[in-house]
């Protein structure tokens, strides 16, 4: 099931200020993390290596495809957009590798600065094809906190400014309860990916009672 497991105020964000972040989860009982989906926030890759050295982290997908097509006119939008498709959507690494070349081959010149962010990121774009679709769909994208976010930005638009941090706190808070109250449905397909994510990893995971 999706748990909201906190929330920091900080007026900058950085590897110390993720460290923070993680360090107070892990004394507060989160002991291990399979797999962690971000979308490019500073430092926050580092800390999460640094305090769960086991964890996986993957790139968000729709966030560096998003920031790809920022380069493309609109007309060309939708046939980079496909172009790009093939590449996260290979069976494995190595077709994903072929597709970048390929891609590179095609549209390098014209578009160097997508090829250098996908080539930069590529270490974060790969864990997934180490994993089913039924996994690969739940830790390719960062929506589910992307959705929390917009509920969170609206929950304070309209308020101009706060007296206090405690005041856009409770806000914050009373907007996040609101939120998850509607996280009612399962995960798709959740049964297929932790039986999966069970045999991958059989230290780190006990059997599922399903």
């Amino acid at each position: 099931m999706k748990e909201a497991l906190g929330f920091w105020l900080a007026e900058t964000e950085g590897a110390k200020f993720w460290l923070g972040v993680l360090t107070e989860l892990k004394n507060r009982g989160l002991h291990d993390i399979l797999i962690a989906c971000v979308d490019g926030l500073k430092g926050f890759p580092e800390a999460i290596e640094s305090v769960y050295p086991r964890t996986r982290v993957q790139g968000c997908i729709v966030h560096l495809v998003r920031h790809s097509l920022n380069y493309v006119s609109y007309k060309q939008r939708r046939v980079v957009a496909a172009a790009l498709k093939g590449i996260y959507s290979s069976a494995t690494r190595e077709e994903a590798e072929l597709a970048l070349d390929a891609f590179e081959h095609h549209y390098g010149q014209q578009f160097p600065a997508i090829v250098r962010s996908w080539r930069t990121n590529w270490e974060q774009v790969t864990p997934m094809f180490e994993y089913a679709p039924e996994i690969r769909r739940i830790i390719y994208t960062t929506n589910t906190i992307e959705s929390v976010n917009s509920v969170l930005r609206r929950s304070v638009k309209t308020k101009g400014s706060f007296p206090s941090d405690d005041a856009a706190k409770k806000i914050i808070y009373l907007a996040l309860m609101n939120a998850t109250r509607r996280w009612t449905m399962p995960i798709q397909e959740w049964r297929q990916a932790l039986n999966q994510l069970t045999i991958l990893h059989p230290e780190r995971l006990t059997t599922p009672n399903l």
